[in-house]
């Protein structure tokens, strides 16, 4: 089939990887110059490696655990499965060289909407385009709700294997370890995040040196389209607790290339896989804030978790006994 995909981020170059080995005949348009998310912590499960092993060859060091500062008490949380650290953009490039190479064009500096691919003869249409998906707004549906992300580098060594998180209003301040630099950032409401990542800063006595900043999409936009879908962040597909979503996107992509061409069976199956996972998450978020910043003695000093799935849903994949990839 002749397959247009819009936006040449994680997901879309996946898609494009996989179809193109599959036979099918791909064109990825992607509006920015060239390829490679800058704004992003590059923080990624293990998982990632299920879906793409070459990215083991990217790996800058793991991250065991976190620590969680509430005003008065600090959670130590240890991920059961540890999280690594990679360069987003050089991930990005690397899928690309694989979608090439398995046969896909990429075109990049194209801004190319629904009715365009359509007129150009295309079967099938997958808007992977992002937060702002011109895509997803063609389709008449409604955005999801969006926060902003900041990210900022200071020259301080840092190898530690854990990071450190500071809960605000509606999201989290974080440092993270990047070897010869550390990295600060923000996830929190848009006209609220720069001002308290500010304060938070001049309190630390931090100056930042370069800062990146990106809008991140909560909420679950799935279509009712047989030649039109979604995937990744124009779906909203991020978790409510961290903000990330490479994993949950390539989860979906997984889900719409086991049902391509159908893509009203792989959207059923989309919202299955994530609504309940997302309602649940957001309801066990909001009972921790409300704990951490009300009545922290009810907190636990420490806890395991998956860093990617909560409880409730891992206990519905056990119990079908699922075989979604890097899901045990």
């Amino acid at each position: 089939m002749k397959v247009a995909i819009v936006g040449a981020g994680i997901t879309g170059l996946y898609l494009a990887w996989k179809l193109s080995e599959a036979g099918h005949k791909v064109t990825v348009f992607e509006k920015k110059e060239n390829i490679g998310k800058e704004a992003c912590s590059g923080l990624f499960s293990e998982r990632l490696l299920g879906f793409i092993p070459q990215s083991k060859t990217l790996i800058q060091g793991r991250i065991n655990s976190v620590l969680v500062h509430f005003p008065k008490k600090i959670i130590n949380v240890k991920f059961r499965k540890p999280f690594l650290l990679m360069n987003h953009a050089a991930l990005d490039r690397l899928v690309a060289d694989l979608a090439r190479k398995a046969g896909a064009e990429i075109k990049l500096g194209q801004n190319s909407t629904r009715t365009v691919l359509e007129r150009l003869g295309f079967d099938k249409i997958i808007g992977c385009d992002g937060a702002n998906s011109v895509t997803r707004k063609s389709l008449g549906m409604e955005d999801p709700d969006l926060r902003l992300g900041i990210q900022g580098f200071v020259s301080q060594k840092n190898n530690s294997n854990y990071v450190e998180t500071w809960a605000v209003k509606k999201g989290f301040i974080w440092r993270i370890p990047r070897g010869q630099e550390t990295e600060y950032g923000i996830i929190a409401k848009p006209k609220e995040a720069k001002k308290l990542f500010d304060e938070f800063l001049e309190r630390k006595n931090i100056k930042i040196e370069k800062t990146v900043s990106a809008l991140i999409p909560q909420g679950l936009a799935v279509p009712k389209n047989k030649s039109t879908t979604l995937c990744g962040d124009a779906m909203g597909l991020t978790k409510p607790w961290s903000g990330g979503g490479v994993v949950w996107g390539l989860t979906a992509a997984d889900l719409i290339l086991k049902s391509f061409p159908d893509f009203l069976k792989s959207q059923r199956e989309i919202k299955r896989r994530f609504w309940l996972e997302i309602a649940f998450s957001k309801l066990v978020v909001r009972a921790v804030y409300f704990l951490g910043f009300h009545l922290p003695v009810f907190l636990p000093q420490s806890v395991k978790i998956d860093g990617d799935f909560t409880i409730s849903t891992n206990m519905l994949l056990w119990g079908s006994k699922s075989t979604l990839k890097g899901v045990k």
